[in-house]
């Protein structure tokens, strides 16, 4: 097994790939971000309710956290998602799909966690005439849901990345 020398985060990479992730946390982790982004799926069932793939994404992530189905299906299914991001037709289905997809990813890079819940946030802001008020609730509704066993990793990750990720986690 190739053992992690990338420049990633440390603390998101499996024990098995030289990081310091354990199953457990990993598994939190995933399913946390299928809460994020579950809590916006509606923003893009409204565009596109024909459309499952975003959820399905969801639903093969807390699968994989089950130990239900392999990561190569998590992935897929996150790959689904972001397909049905590329398609949606405006900004608030495009963001919750991605939401969808990041969720699923986690499962195969659990950095994945803060894309969910990042995009979540932005559907949110998409969808909100008082968008920076709305992202906020957003970001305080997923940070009470957070399990306080990784609750510390998250909101670390979260200042971390901030900068990266369009500023969204702002105290």
């Amino acid at each position: 097994m190739k053992k992690y020398t990338g420049s990633r985060d440390p603390r998101f990479v499996a024990i098995h790939r030289g990081g310091s992730l354990d199953p457990e946390t990993h598994r939190l982790l995933a399913l946390w971000a299928a809460d994020c982004a579950a809590h916006v799926l509606p923003l893009f069932h409204a565009q596109h309710p024909e459309d499952d793939r975003p959820r399905r994404a969801i639903v093969a992530v807390r699968a994989w956290a089950r130990g239900e189905i392999t990561m190569m299906e998590a992935r897929e299914a996150a790959y689904a998602a972001h397909a049905a991001a590329r398609h949606a037709s405006d900004s608030t289905a495009k963001n919750a799909a991605r939401a969808a997809g990041h969720a699923a990813a986690t499962a195969h890079m659990a950095d994945h966690e803060l894309g969910a819940a990042a995009y979540a946030i932005k559907a949110v802001r998409a969808a909100n005439t008082e968008a920076v008020k709305a992202g906020i609730e957003e970001r305080e509704w997923q940070r009470e849901q957070l399990p306080e066993a990784i609750r510390n990793l998250v909101l670390s990750d979260q200042e971390l990345r901030n900068k990266k990720l369009w500023s969204l986690f702002k105290p």
